[in-house]
C-alpha cells in the first residue's frame, strides 16, 4: 500500500486546532467542527499527541465515537509521549512553534523516538481516540524547526527506533502505512535516500503552498512521485496567512509575505475566486499530492473548504499568477 491507496478522498481534516492552537476553543465548538466535517463527507482525520498535549485526540475520540470505524481513515503521530504529570506550559521548548499550544492541556510532553516509546505512543493514542486501530502513523517533527542543530541526532534516534518499529507494524498489518510528519523537506529527502526503510508517504506541512513551494517542488516532489508514494499537504493556507490571517509558519507574517498575499488576492478578486480555492487547488495540482488537510476550528470552515475544492477557477488566473512571478515556473497548475 501507499498513502495514495489508503486515503479515501483528497480533502481531509487537520486536527491541530482541536488542541487549542492559538486560542482556547470551547468544547462544544470543537466537537461540532468534527461533526460538520463528518456530515460534509470527510473521512480522513489527521491528529497528533502533540496537539494540545493530547487534547485534540481526546476531542476527536469523543466526536467520532459511534461512527462506523471502517468508514474512515485516521492518522496520528509518534515521537512525543504525553505523561500524566503536569508541567509549566510556558516553559516548554517547542522550537519555532513557541506558544502555539499554550492553551492546551498542561500534561508533560516528552520527546522520545525510540521503538518502545513508539509502541507506547500508539497505545496511548488508541485510548485517547477511543478506537481499536490507527491507519497511518507519522514520525513527528524530526527536523530543524524543532531541534535546530540537534535534528540529525534526533533523526538518527528515530531511524534506529521509530522507523524500524513502524516498518514492522505495517508489515504485520497492525497499521496500513507510515512516514514522516514534518514542516521541512530535508528529513524527507534523507529518509528517501536510506536503504532498508520503506515509508508509504509523507505529511509535509507548510512547504507546498501558494506562498512557499520552491524547495519542495525542486527536491521532494520528484523523489516521492518516482517511488509512487504520496504527499499529504498540511497547512495549505500557511498558518492562515493566505486567507487573511496574521500568522505565517506559526509566527506573525513578515511584510514580504503580506505583500505576496495581497498580490495574489488582487488577482483572485479580479477573477472572482476565493483564496481558499486558489490554495487548495494549487496544492492538489501536483501529481505527488495525495490529499490536503486544512485545519478548522469552527464548523462553518468545513463548508468553506469543500466549496473551495469545487470552485471553478479560470485558466487565466493561473496564467496571470505565473506571469507575475507568484508561482514557480515549474509548478504544475490546475487544468
Amino acid at each position: 500500500m501507499t498513502i495514495k491507496t489508503i486515503l479515501p478522498s483528497r480533502l481531509g481534516f487537520g486536527a491541530a486546532p482541536l488542541g487549542n492552537m492559538f486560542r482556547a476553543i470551547p468544547e462544544d465548538e470543537a466537537l461540532a467542527t468534527v461533526e460538520a466535517a463528518w456530515n460534509d463527507g470527510i473521512r480522513f482525520f489527521d491528529n497528533a499527541p502533540f496537539y494540545g498535549a493530547g487534547l485534540a485526540e481526546i476531542r476527536m475520540g469523543q466526536a467520532l465515537a459511534g461512527k462506523p470505524r471502517d468508514d474512515y481513515v485516521i492518522a496520528t503521530k509518534v515521537g512525543r509521549l504525553i505523561l500524566d504529570e503536569v508541567e509549566d506550559v510556558s516553559a516548554r521548548d517547542l522550537g519555532e512553534k513557541g506558544d502555539v499550544f499554550k492553551h492546551g492541556l498542561p500534561n508533560r510532553v516528552v520527546n522520545d523516538y525510540s521503538a518502545d516509546a513508539t509502541l507506547r505512543s500508539i497505545e496511548d493514542s488508541l485510548n485517547r481516540l477511543q478506537t481499536d486501530r490507527i491507519d497511518i502513523v507519522w514520525v513527528h517533527d524530526v527536523a530543524q524547526d524543532f531541534y535546530g542543530d540537534e535534528w540529525l541526532g534526533v533523526f538518527e534516534s528515530a531511524r534506529k527506533g521509530a522507523f524500524r518499529a513502524l516498518d514492522r507494524l505495517r508489515d504485520e498489518g497492525v497499521i496500513k502505512g507510515w512516514g514522516l510528519g514534518v514542516n521541512r523537506v530535508e528529513p524527507i529527502e534523507l529518509l528517501l535516500g536510506l536503504e532498508g526503510h520503506r515509508p508509504d508517504g509523507f505529511l509535509l506541512a507548510g512547504r507546498y503552498t501558494l506562498l512557499d513551494h520552491d524547495k519542495a517542488l525542486q527536491r521532494v516532489m520528484p523523489m516521492v512521485a518516482e517511488r509512487g508514494l504520496g504527499i499529504v499537504v498540511g497547512g495549505p493556507y500557511s498558518s492562515g496567512a493566505l486567507v487573511g490571517g496574521p500568522n505565517f509558519e506559526y509566527a506573525p507574517a513578515t511584510p514580504a509575505i503580506l505583500d505576496k498575499v495581497a498580490r495574489i488576492k488582487a488577482l483572485a478578486d479580479r477573477h472572482g475566486i476565493s483564496m481558499k480555492a486558489a490554495g487548495l487547488q494549487f496544492a492538489l495540482a501536483n501529481p505527488a499530492v495525495a490529499a490536503v488537510i486544512p485545519g478548522a476550528s469552527r464548523p462553518d470552515r468545513i463548508a468553506e473548504d469543500s466549496a473551495a475544492l469545487a470552485e471553478i477557477i479560470p485558466a487565466d488566473f493561473w496564467r496571470e499568477l505565473r506571469a507575475a512571478g507568484l508561482v514557480n515556473p515549474a509548478a504544475p497548475l490546475p487544468v
